[in-house]
């Protein structure tokens, strides 16, 4: 014959006790699996390439299996590190924090685009690249773009290779010489006058120093290296000059003495080291057609192209050298 059990009521204290005794295992499962996340972000930090679930149980040998699965997920919902996949395996890879998170009052569209644009550095990025990786309709990606420059989070910078094109880049960023054309421009207009003035500056200082060891008795070589000069010699003459509005680097002086190779008033020599030495010479031949036209001494030929703002159909010096 069955005999029903009486059950006892449970008492408070002890159902209290027990509600306890769990909060406390998942306060402690929950510092266990924050201590696990530290560490395995300090192991991520401290190597230069990803790294495997293999890699991190060998340095972590105390973390099961579970407790690394839910580590790894929580870490990589924060975005402080990302998944890859390398053969047949999965690799975690240590990722710096964006500063789009610190964007007040933002939301997950306007982080996404700041993000894009923190990306494309000094040189920027094209609307319709952003519209592309953002996949943001036009309507909502102008606002965006508007809202951002409106707090001088990022700003517009038209580019010399196409008059009516923009790029978008952080507002703290100075453009690179690709979008502004560097000294050589000035609101996106070519200053030919004044590269003129710097290429006959930069001849008049190298046959200064021709003329000045015409008479040297130390031997033609003695004489070729004192008549020489480095580009960094050269930038310095013209900074002392102050014929510069702008402030004007080695390489864009290299850039002018290297037109004077080109018309074959210079001649360039490279030393042991990778520098390079700069002559004035008298040429036996006259310079080669190429050389001649406007093309040959430009120093932004290499930005020149059948599309954008610099194009051979639209340059006056070339309209001019054929009239």
């Amino acid at each position: 014959m069955a005999t029903r059990v009486k059950q006892e009521p449970v008492s408070p204290k002890s159902s209290t006790s027990r509600e306890n005794s769990s909060s406390r295992r998942a306060e402690n499962s929950t510092n266990a699996t924050s201590d696990f996340e530290q560490r395995i972000l300090l192991l991520l930090q401290g190597s230069s390439k990803p790294i495997s679930d293999k890699e991190i149980q060998t340095e972590i040998p105390n973390l099961l299996p579970q407790e690394r699965a839910e580590a790894i997920n929580n870490l990589l919902k924060q975005g402080s590190l990302e998944i890859f996949k390398q053969g047949d395996k999965l690799v975690y890879k240590y990722k710096e924090p964006s500063s789009s998170s610190n964007i007040k009052g933002a939301d997950n569209e306007e982080k996404i685009v700041y993000s894009i644009i923190e990306k494309a550095g000094n040189k920027g990025i094209w609307i319709r690249d952003l519209r592309y990786e953002s996949n943001l309709i036009v309507v909502t990606l102008q606002k965006i773009l508007k809202n951002l420059e409106n707090k001088k989070i990022i700003k517009a910078v038209k580019s010399v290779s196409a008059s009516k094109k923009k790029v978008y880049m952080l507002y703290s960023l100075e453009p690179d010489s690709s979008v502004t054309g560097g000294a050589w421009y000035n609101d996106q207009d070519f200053e030919s006058e004044f590269v003129d003035v710097l290429n006959q500056q930069c001849y008049r200082f190298l046959h200064q120093k021709k003329e000045a060891v015409k008479n040297c008795k130390e031997g033609p070589i003695a004489a070729q290296n004192m008549a020489s000069a480095s580009s960094k010699d050269v930038w310095k003459y013209i900074s002392e000059l102050g014929i510069s509005k702008v402030q004007l680097s080695v390489q864009d002086i290299e850039t002018i003495l290297n037109t004077l190779v080109y018309d074959g008033k210079a001649e360039r020599t490279v030393l042991a080291d990778g520098n390079h030495m700069y002559r004035a010479v008298e040429s036996l031949l006259p310079p080669p057609g190429i050389v001649r036209t406007p093309c040959g001494v430009c120093p932004v030929f290499n930005q020149c192209s059948d599309i954008g703002s610099i194009n051979p159909k639209k340059c006056v010096y070339m309209t001019e050298w054929l009239e």
